[in-house]
């Protein structure tokens, strides 16, 4: 059985992102996996990095205590999925802070003779499905960055994983045939997954 954190950063229960989410949880669920379904938002997931965390950045293990039981939830996972909305092309907050408090030295990074080495290695499949306001060619134009740290930045962190990134664009012009067809995307890959 495959363990998978879900990771779902989005604070309305009723919006489409919820139903992305509901999606990747229900689909994971029906294929047998053993889901952990991290609603940060729901959770009260406190994202700002504080003073004394920044501080004790490197002090590793003192830099766990915090956040110990997030950590202890993604060194469990053999699977990430990633539910976000992008917005101002960008990750929410929520989301963001989780990265920064959570990916930790030694946790999702070592220092190797001086080189940064892979530390969620435990994760064998990296997938997000997200949802962006803006065209393909705006978030193209920006760079997006959320596609370019999920592919590349944790990606790496995870010791190079099978990945998928599955994202709708132009959300706030869908209407409901792309909804649903969107969402029997989702539903396509994570049964690939």
């Amino acid at each position: 059985m495959t363990r998978a954190l879900v990771l779902f950063a989005h604070p309305v229960p009723d919006s489409f992102n919820a139903a992305v989410h509901r999606t990747v949880v229900e689909t994971l669920t029906a294929r047998g996996w053993e889901v952990d379904d991290c609603d940060l938002n729901a959770e009260g997931f406190y994202p700002v990095l504080t003073e004394a965390e920044r501080r004790g950045y490197h002090d590793t293990p003192e830099n766990l205590e915090p956040v110990r039981g997030y950590v202890e939830r993604l060194q469990r996972a053999e699977a990430l999925v990633m539910v976000f909305p992008v917005w101002n092309f960008g990750y929410p907050a929520i989301l963001k802070g989780f990265i920064d408090r959570v990916f930790l030295p030694d946790v999702s990074f070592r220092l190797v003779d001086g080189k940064v080495r892979p530390g969620l290695t435990n994760i064998k499949k990296l997938a997000a499905c997200t949802t962006y306001g803006g065209t393909r060619m705006r978030a193209m134009m920006t760079g997006d960055p959320p596609r370019k740290c999920v592919t590349r930045h944790i990606w790496y962190a995870c010791g190079r994983p099978a990945q998928k990134y599955v994202a709708l664009y132009d959300m706030n012009r869908n209407e409901a045939p792309q909804l649903n067809a969107h969402l029997a995307r989702v539903k396509r890959e994570m049964e690939a997954l």
